[in-house]
């Protein structure tokens, strides 16, 4: 079972039950272009992620969440992390409107995998801390986010550690027996935001191919603040992204597929470093004049995918070659008029085998991965490097072999186990203490398992499951040759001596399901062992506080989750979601304090997330109710208590949001959707970003299949 945030919820549908089917099951002549939402369905999807092939997300020993792509269009979510805003245990902080990071049970960046398709988006320039990266999927271009949260060492790498989010782009749709066109147009405005998106997608089938190819264009504007706030000056930005993707059916069981992205952001602000910065609260301004961030991805990549294969050693396998470019670039001009110019360009071959073998007695999986990174990186301020070193690369393998069985009839285990190898060399990089260049050329390799188990208290209905994760983290290029930002009046320089980080990830819940029903309940507790954290060394650079890393923050996190929803009547359903969180880890809050345990940055406020949906009888209207309730985040780190134009003194105040929202299918092919965001017009800011949430506004959607 997954529970398709029950926040959000309320917009599913059958059309989006067919969605968070995987793609590798779904037969051609089911698939359909982007459908209005018409009834609510209790039903137990399939998932891939948990897995790497589909099976029943009741069945499996995590917690799950699945995002459909009708949930995204008729809640009016405008990026791909906000479509995570209200999904239990993950924070979405905000570094500037067009910037945001999910934290998952208590981490974010690059200890957190992001797939698109199976490929990772993560490469190894990803910082500590929050980073925009997840903004460059464009979310109307997703059939599904499937969210498996805890550590997926086994499978998508060690460095997992929060968890893996898995974005699943759109397939051909609409395959006949004759040729076919079919297709959809999308159109968003928002108030508040000040924005229009735009979204035309067409599909191309014909026998056993089939084509489809997809534009999206976004204009936000200055985001409106709350009843005090206002405008925020200085948050608007542009986006335009393309998609294409073309896939043969061998067979009946095997196809391959070829795909295409591109996305480009202009100008994205990062606000709260600038005069236009705002004192909400006591926030202190910024000083720069200006802090942009263009940003662009291009991915590529083929993939081979045979399923159901019978009489065969292999009966399930998924091969992909991919190929990836990540540009980004920032300009600065600061108070004194000087300016500075910095980029990054990495271009990333992938490879990976996902192969299962089902036996009588077990399902074996196993596969590999291999991801090599090659790095140029410049600035105005450095000779020798950018943000990252230059003319670097950075290698990653991995091997994983996992056995699922049944011991009794009740209980069922997931044992497995990965080896990783990370290589990094880097020939251009500043050495901290003389300035002058040095090079690095550093290896690290670990073995990690994990065991899991269900066991069946009442068969398809209760089930009661846990487990223990390890996982593995090498340092990557970001932690060891980086010459940027921190926080506010910070900047890292870099630490070329890092050993890697280790965790260990225990977890036990329950699950339950009904004809009218269906929840889910986690608590957590992850052990941290030699995290790479940063410090101040008492130096200054310019005006601009140094800080430096260091392999010292053992340390925990630890949580509840509670996830359900009822529906008891046919047109009524109610739902809600809980999460409580903590978490401390070692650190050096000052350079001469010596070491001390403190909470981990930005820990997550213990959040609730309820509301209602009201379908009417006999009519394609419904009508839904959300409020989020979010407790002062006053849990603060040293460094936390320092970032004051993000985190305001004495921490970031509480709030409640209310929403309201109606759709009407006004014929089979065309729904209209509102959203009353933000009721109350409350002024608020998720925990640790740079800029605040939109006050009251107007999201209004149009959807059309033709």
């Amino acid at each position: 079972m997954t529970i398709h945030r029950p926040a959000t919820r309320c917009l599913l549908s059958a059309a989006v039950l067919l969605a968070a089917l995987p793609a590798t099951a779904i037969p051609r002549h089911e698939r359909q272009a982007p459908t209005p939402v018409t009834a609510i369905d209790l039903s137990d999807p399939l998932v891939v992620t948990a897995n790497a092939f589909g099976k029943s997300a009741f069945d499996l020993p995590y917690i799950i969440d699945s995002i459909g792509q009708s949930e995204v269009r008729d809640y009016g979510f405008r990026t791909l992390p906000d479509a995570l805003r209200l999904t239990p245990g993950v924070l979405v902080q905000k570094t500037g409107h067009g910037q945001a990071s999910p934290y998952i049970r208590g981490f974010t960046g690059f200890r957190n995998v992001m797939l698109i398709d199976g490929v990772r988006l993560n490469n190894s320039t990803f910082r500590d801390g929050p980073n925009q990266y997840w903004n460059t999927i464009d979310p109307y271009s997703v059939e599904r986010l499937e969210v498996v949260k805890g550590p997926a060492s086994v499978l998508y790498g060690s460095d997992a550690i929060g968890g893996v989010v898995n974005a699943i782009t759109t397939s051909p749709y609409g395959y006949e027996d004759n040729p076919n066109f079919a297709g959809n147009v999308y159109f968003r405005g928002a108030t508040h935001e000040r924005s229009i998106t735009g979204r035309a997608e067409g599909s191309y089938t014909t026998g056993n191919l089939g084509i489809v190819f997809g534009s999206t264009v976004s204009d936000f504007g200055d985001l409106q603040g709350g009843h005090d706030v206002g405008r925020q000056e200085d948050t608007a930005y542009d986006q335009y992204a393309a998609d294409a993707k073309v896939e043969y059916f061998i067979s009946d069981t095997a196809r391959v597929v070829f795909a295409h992205q591109r996305i480009r952001q202009n100008n994205v602000p990062r606000t709260h470093q600038t005069v236009n910065g705002i004192d909400w609260e006591g926030l202190t301004q910024g000083s720069d004049l200006r802090r942009d961030l263009d940003q662009e991805r291009q991915l590529t990549y083929a993939q081979l995918i045979i399923e159901n294969a019978e009489d065969s050693f292999i009966n399930n396998l998924h091969v992909g070659f991919s190929w990836q470019e990540q540009y980004e670039s920032r300009d600065r001009i600061r108070g004194s008029m000087a300016q500075q110019y910095q980029y990054t360009n990495v271009g990333s071959f992938g490879f990976f085998a996902h192969a299962q073998t089902v036996t009588e007695n077990v399902t074996w999986s196993y596969g590999l991965d291999y991801y090599h990174d090659h790095v140029n990186s410049g600035s105005s301020g450095s000779t020798i490097q950018g943000p990252v070193a230059d003319d670097a690369s950075y290698q990653t393998l991995g091997a994983y072999l996992q056995a699922e069985f049944d011991v009794t009839d009740r209980l069922h285990v997931i044992v497995g186990g990965r080896y990783n190898y990370a290589h990094a060399n880097a020939d251009s990089v500043q050495d901290p203490v003389t300035s002058n260049p040095i090079a690095i050329d550093e290896h690290w390799d670990a073995l990690v398992g994990s065991a899991r188990v269900v066991y069946d208290l009442e068969p398809e209905r209760l089930h009661l499951f846990g487990g223990v994760s390890q996982g593995f983290r090498a340092p990557n290029l970001s932690d060891l040759t980086r010459l940027d930002t921190a926080r506010t009046n910070e900047i890292e320089t870099p630490s070329p001596d890092l050993d890697p980080e280790y965790f260990i990830a225990f977890e036990a819940g329950l699950k339950g399901q009904g004809e009218n029903y269906a929840w889910q309940a986690s608590y957590f507790y992850t052990v941290i062992d030699d995290m790479i954290v940063r410090f101040p060394t008492g130096a200054m650079i310019g005006t601009d506080f140094e800080v430096t890393k260091d392999n010292v923050g053992d340390g925990y996190v630890n949580g509840i989750e509670l996830d359900g929803q009822w529906k008891p009547q046919d047109e009524l359903t109610l739902f809600a979601n809980f999460t409580w969180m903590m978490g401390e880890v070692d650190t050096f809050p000052t350079s001469t304090s010596g070491i001390r345990r403190e909470y981990i940055d930005r820990l997550m406020p213990m959040t609730l997330n309820v509301g209602a949906r009201y379908d009417v009888p006999d009519a394609p209207l419904w009508f839904y109710a959300t409020g989020t309730f979010v407790d002062d985040a006053d849990y603060l780190s040293t460094r936390d208590s320092g970032d004051t134009s993000r985190i305001p003194p004495g921490g970031t105040p509480g709030y409640a949001l209310v929403n309201l929202g109606a759709g009407w299918n006004a014929t089979d092919n065309l729904t209209i959707t509102v959203t009353l965001e933000n009721l109350l017009d409350e002024d608020y800011r998720v925990h640790g970003s740079g800029v605040n949430g939109g006050g009251i506004g107007l999201i209004f959607g149009v959807n059309w299949t033709f």
